[in-house]
């Protein structure tokens, strides 16, 4: 309470009162007071206690498919490197040189042996290790009894993947990822187990696209999380799959909230169909679910198709949208015969992402607004954007 205190808004604290309204029960809940989506040095405390504490995507694995592989990622100010190395195992460090502190890594690309950092040509293997110092000890003196090489290693980030989601815990302080994700796993095992998970096959040709939108990081996920708009900013959509065709998804623990669908049917082509998952209940062929696991990724599955789309918060008011798309074997991800039907896919999805940038860059420019109290929710048709509420400001007062 004392940090969120410390807060401010042109000299004006955050009422922890405020935030403590969303813990209500929803017919008397706020939502997030407009700090929360305005001030610059909450942001700040956010990344501590939302992004740094707890598992946050920064990724995804099909990005870097060789051994040597190198993507940077900045998180808020946080410099990381994300390397596959010669296991071909995903690995994470911080991005800076063990010397001087230098970036090693300014953009994605492809190493042949090391790490190296241009600066003074130090170097590191996949594996994080210092294995080279030229001229440590004066010219073409390479070595130091003075100097220590293994104290000088790059520090490795915790990491997992997941479904080929990166994750990280930047503060090595959150629950094993195995336990953290069994709560999800265990809702989709009536759609897919383990050995399902290894057939998704990203797509090379209509696979990834990405938005930039001016408006908070926390806005998609709210607005992911609830069908409540689909008349208004999803038309046609609606007239397919409206909201009485839609069920509340609230994880426990309170890690995940989303909606599912009861009317959704495999995508067709000419009479050309992606392949589907093995051990899909056969009661529920129709059923579709849309999660966002907090704090930044927003999943869809469905018999057929499977899309993974993560949040890289830019600033207080602008967010960078990546959308992943996955299917059943490689044939349906990247065979000729199925190509347009992913590219249907693909502009199908992307068209709806376009069509929620106005409601939440609509809700961002609203929290100007001096009298807007956070708002409140519908008892009926808001309770999993309530839980995300719920789960932001708990993390916030831990």
């Amino acid at each position: 309470m004392d940090l969120i205190n410390k807060i401010t808004n042109n000299s004006s604290a955050i009422d922890f009162e405020k935030l403590s309204n969303v813990d209500r029960p929803i017919e008397a809940a706020n939502g997030l007071p407009n700090q929360c989506y305005t001030d610059d040095n909450y942001l700040k405390y956010e990344r501590e206690k939302i992004f740094c504490d707890k598992w946050t995507v920064i990724g995804v694995g099909s990005s870097l498919p060789k051994s040597g592989d190198a993507r940077p990622y900045n998180l808020l100010g946080i410099p990381l490197l994300i390397v596959r190395d010669r296991e071909h195992q995903i690995r994470v460090f911080h991005n800076v040189c063990s010397h001087r502190g230098f970036k090693l890594v300014d953009k994605p690309c492809g190493l042949k042996n090391v790490i190296r950092c241009p600066y003074h040509s130090w170097a590191y293997d996949f594996s994080g290790r210092l294995i080279a110092t030229p001229h440590v000890g004066g010219l073409n003196v390479h070595e130091s009894e003075k100097f220590d090489k293994a104290k000088s290693n790059l520090k490795e980030v915790r990491s997992t993947v997941w479904m080929d989601m990166i994750f990280v815990n930047i503060n090595s302080n959150e629950i094993d990822f195995e336990e953290y994700i069994q709560p999800l796993e265990q809702r989709w095992s009536k759609f897919i187990n383990k050995e399902d998970q290894k057939l998704i096959n990203y797509s090379n040709d209509f696979g990834y696209f990405n938005l930039e939108v001016n408006s908070n990081w926390k806005f998609a996920i709210e607005n992911y999380c609830e069908s409540y708009h689909l008349p208004t900013i999803h038309p046609e959509l609606n007239k397919v799959s409206n909201i009485n065709d839609h069920y509340h998804i609230q994880g426990l623990p309170n890690r995940f909230a989303g909606q599912g669908s009861k009317k959704y049917q495999t995508l067709t082509k000419e009479d050309k169909r992606f392949d589907t998952f093995k051990n899909w209940n056969k009661e529920q062929l129709q059923h579709s679910e849309y999660i966002a696991l907090f704090p930044n990724v927003m999943i869809g599955l469905h018999i057929d198709h499977f899309y993974i789309f993560w949040l890289e918060p830019l600033a207080t008011n602008k967010t960078r949208e990546h959308m992943n798309m996955y299917y059943i074997g490689n044939e349906s991800a990247n065979g000729d015969e199925l190509k347009e039907l992913r590219k249907q896919n693909s502009k199908f999805w992307k068209d709806v992402m376009l069509e929620d940038i106005s409601a939440i860059e609509g809700m961002q420019e609203g929290r100007g607004s001096p009298v807007y109290n956070g708002g409140n929710f519908s008892p009926v048709m808001d309770a999993p954007t309530h839980q995300f509420h719920k789960w932001v400001a708990s993390n916030l007062s831990k």
